[in-house]
């Protein structure tokens, strides 16, 4: 008989942790994961998932590839200009790892159409650019009581975060941030170092994997990343009782 270590397959790794191992590895790929947004952020969490054997993934993205991508959302390369972002990501995933189920949305999806997708899955991913949409994310896991794992990059500065699924007593993402803030809106206007979202990308599939095995995580607690000094920084979030979203 062969031990964890040396067992063959790609999830011969996670059986070798003491923390994952067998009973952690059967919940990764039993659970199911819905990732908001395949650009930088979404690309680089896919993959970990993927690749780590998480069941089924649900990519949503209603975006095209852009020449202006290719610097950081990395499933996509040149040949790829023009296509869907979630079909060529459905592709390139399905490749890396056949034996997960992928589903991919190319389309932007309403509040109700949101709110079907998330309770059909047990955590969000949250790696779109703009707060209209992220707002949305926030309130429809609210409602379905659903962990949502939110991340940001813009220029040399990352951020990362975990709600839920408690709101009675967790802070969500309306918690965090009451308004748009105008000046995280868009990494077209603002730029953005390349690895940086691949950086809260990566952090956010280990978090992700962490909650799947039944593992602790910090929620309520938002993660700085400063590439320019490469250090992070942790801020508490603090619950509002007038929260429009879980008051």
């Amino acid at each position: 008989m062969t031990d964890a270590a040396s067992a063959p397959g790609r999830e011969a790794r996670h059986l070798a942790l003491n923390q994952v191992g067998a009973n952690g590895q059967a919940r990764i790929e039993k659970s199911a994961v819905l990732i908001v947004g395949v650009g930088g952020i979404g690309c680089a969490a896919s993959q970990y998932l993927a690749a780590s054997g998480v069941g089924r993934i649900v990519l949503c993205d209603f975006d095209t590839i852009d020449v202006t991508n290719l610097g950081r959302q990395i499933l996509y390369g040149p040949v790829d200009i023009g296509n869907s972002k979630v079909g060529v990501a459905r592709q390139r995933l399905s490749a890396c790892n056949p034996d997960i189920n992928i589903d991919s949305i190319a389309e932007r999806l309403d509040d109700q159409a949101l709110a079907e997708r998330i309770k059909k899955v047990d955590i969000v991913l949250d790696g779109t650019d703009n707060f209209a949409t992220r707002f949305q994310v926030n309130d429809a896991c609210v409602a379905a009581q659903k962990t949502l794992v939110s991340g940001a990059a813009i220029r040399l500065e990352g951020q990362l975060a975990v709600f839920g699924p408690n709101y009675a007593v967790s802070p969500c993402y309306r918690c965090l941030y009451t308004e748009a803030d105008e000046s995280l809106e868009s990494c077209a206007g603002n730029g953005v170092l390349g690895p940086v979202p691949g950086v809260i990308g990566s952090m956010m599939a280990i978090e992700t994997l962490k909650i799947c095995a039944g593992l602790e995580v910090e929620r309520g607690v938002l993660r700085l990343y400063d590439a320019a000094s490469s250090d992070f920084q942790r801020v508490a979030i603090t619950k509002r009782p007038d929260c429009p979203a879980c008051h």
